[in-house]
């Protein structure tokens, strides 16, 4: 490995809960952007240590092990199409609404250069546009990989300036549904509270009141189970993991969240949250539009498991 290039360097320190965890699925959670089979390659090419010495992908973590992951800087290379099946909400000459399904990475990035979103809509429409470069073309904001739901594309620069202006000026309609662990008392609820980066797990974030953004997210109450509740939530600012920060801060972590979340949770392939409702105004037509999309099955079946326990 040559140290003159420009690694991207990612620390941790193992906590007790992860000890015995497999060091390759350990790394996996850190990023919802790396994949099992990167991170696997990344192990067998020597750039992760454990105690500053190598390891395989099978080594199992010790609490207070210090792990040290060094990725190689991102390819200049041209991301390409991808056949896949979308679920094409709304489109036009400018614009693509799409229902992401749970699972499915939003753009390329290091170590994750296919099978994303992104690979999809250069397959299907072509034309996206280039003020975020070659890795996101077209992507004016991003749902996390286990977030199911609408996201906006821009298929030229003007839509693309047109739509991130709407998003800075916190006018773009957006909710959530989402399942948390315990029961909210209270019928709604305001969580003001600044999101950066953790200072004790760079990795994640966390309301920290130092080098920090200003984050408020509201949210209702629709239904209350035996130790869940499900919630309607609409971000009034759109920081990284915003939702997924702010529930845990309150103490209703989301369900099946790897990150963020209890390790005894739900039976879910990630965090219980879906973009339900999208609307903004069309940057060439000046036409408030707006869309819904129903939860994925998998969502609605848990559902209805916790209504009959």
């Amino acid at each position: 490995m040559n140290d003159t290039q420009l690694f991207e360097r990612y620390d941790w320190t193992v906590d007790p809960t992860d000890a015995s965890e497999r060091i390759d699925k350990f790394i996996t959670l850190q990023n919802e952007d790396w994949s099992r089979s990167q991170v696997q390659a990344w192990v067998k090419e020597g750039r992760v240590t454990v105690n500053g010495e190598p390891i395989k992908n099978n080594y199992k973590l010790q609490a207070e092990d210090e792990v040290t992951l060094r990725v190689p800087p991102p390819k200049e290379m041209a991301i390409q199409p991808e056949e896949m099946s979308l679920d094409i909400v709304y489109e036009d000459s400018d614009i693509v609404v799409v229902n992401k399904p749970r699972g499915l990475v939003v753009h390329p990035a290091p170590g994750h250069y296919s099978g994303t979103l992104v690979n999809g809509l250069l397959a299907h429409c072509k034309d996206l546009s280039g003020i975020n470069g070659v890795l996101r073309p077209g992507i004016v904001h991003r749902i996390d990989k286990d977030t199911s739901g609408l996201l906006m594309v821009a298929k030229n620069d003007k839509a693309h300036m047109g739509l991130a202006e709407q998003l800075k000026a916190h006018t773009v309609n957006r909710k959530y549904v989402a399942l948390v662990h315990g029961v909210i008392p209270h019928e709604m609820g305001t969580i003001e509270a600044p999101i950066g980066r953790d200072p004790k797990n760079r990795q994640q974030m966390a309301v920290v009141f130092e080098n920090s953004k200003p984050a408020v997210t509201h949210f209702i109450v629709l239904e209350r189970f035996k130790e869940y509740t499900m919630v309607e939530l609409k971000l009034e600012t759109g920081r990284t993991h915003q939702i997924r920060v702010h529930m845990k801060y309150i103490d209703y972590p989301l369900a099946g969240d790897p990150k963020y979340g209890p390790k005894n949770t739900l039976e879910l392939d990630g965090q219980a949250l879906h973009a339900k409702t999208l609307g903004f105004i069309h940057p060439r037509t000046g036409e408030q539009l707006e869309f819904e999309a129903p939860m994925p099955k998998e969502m609605l079946d848990v559902i209805e498991v916790l209504r009959q326990a």
